[in-house]
């Protein structure tokens, strides 16, 4: 079922008392909200959905998608499609125009983390550890929705900050051509004591063959929860070493550090420079 996505936003009133609506007012209108029942996760999930200027169901013109974790509309699907549709003004022509699929939670501490080894990390957090569901959902579920569904071409870009930076990584060192571009912001690469940094991959392997290209971003983070000790920054740096390093000259990987930003603020400025680093000019 397809219900028009509207929202309003704040405004003065030309009479006496201001926030009162007029007459002439009207909603200002962003996307679409689609419901997808998953029979993986055995759950409805809610996607928004941002179609660019033009797009017509019609048309044989086709679109690139990008998945974006943690976004409803109060998480981070707002402002990363404002992000898109910036980039993508003539004048600046940065990115294409792309259809952004932002997929809003359920539980997110279920979703984005696999199985842990580690007592504090199962006491803090006990619905986790069923990130492979979640990747079935988007594989098996998801991205054949968009396809029938949407005009949408080969390209599929995935966005995830925090726990949705780890689930990211996961995805890029089990299932690493579900995407073919990857924006890791802050991932929580301390997760059961880092031991997603220490797993062998096919991305890893010089003789890996379909190209990826991977953005990873991180603020001034600090020491991650949890009694064992990591610094967040440290972690992403080792998985940019760990794919830069790798001999596949198929994946193309870029690290970012933002040192005036921290783990809540850097979200915004990390993907305005992914868009940077990911696209070429023109």
């Amino acid at each position: 079922m397809k219900l028009l996505l509207s929202f309003l936003i704040f405004f003065l009133s030309y009479t006496p008392g201001a926030g009162a609506q007029t007459a002439a007012a009207k909603p200002l209108q962003l996307g679409l909200v689609e419901e997808i029942t998953s029979k993986i996760l055995g759950e409805k999930r809610t996607l928004n959905i941002y179609l660019p200027p033009g797009y017509q169901q019609k048309d044989s013109l086709r679109y690139p998608v990008v998945y974006l974790l943690d976004g409803a509309m109060d998480e981070d699907f707002i402002h990363v499609t404002g992000l898109f549709q910036f980039n993508n003004f003539p004048w600046i022509d940065r990115v294409p125009a792309s259809i952004i699929v932002g997929i809003a939670n359920v539980d997110r501490k279920r979703d984005f983390t696999y199985p842990t080894t580690l007592s504090d990390d199962k006491k803090a957090f006990p619905t986790a550890g069923h990130s492979a569901n979640f990747i079935a959902f988007l594989e098996k579920e998801l991205q054949p929705f968009m396809e029938k569904n949407y005009k949408t071409n080969a390209s599929k870009t995935i966005i995830g900050q925090s726990l949705a930076g780890l689930l990211a990584t996961e995805i890029l060192l089990t299932k690493p051509t579900l995407f073919n571009q990857y924006i890791i912001i802050s991932p929580s690469l301390w997760w059961d004591d880092g031991s997603l940094l220490k797993r062998d991959a096919a991305i890893l392997k010089e003789d890996f063959s379909a190209p990826v290209k991977v953005y990873i971003g991180c603020g001034k983070e600090g020491l991650a929860p949890g009694k064992i000790a990591h610094v967040m920054e440290v972690d992403a740096n080792v998985l940019y070493d760990r794919l830069h390093y790798s001999g596949n000259t198929k994946l193309a990987t870029f690290f970012d550090y933002l040192p005036e930003e921290d783990h809540a603020t850097v979200t915004h400025q990390a993907i305005f420079n992914a868009l940077r680093l990911l696209y070429r000019k023109k």
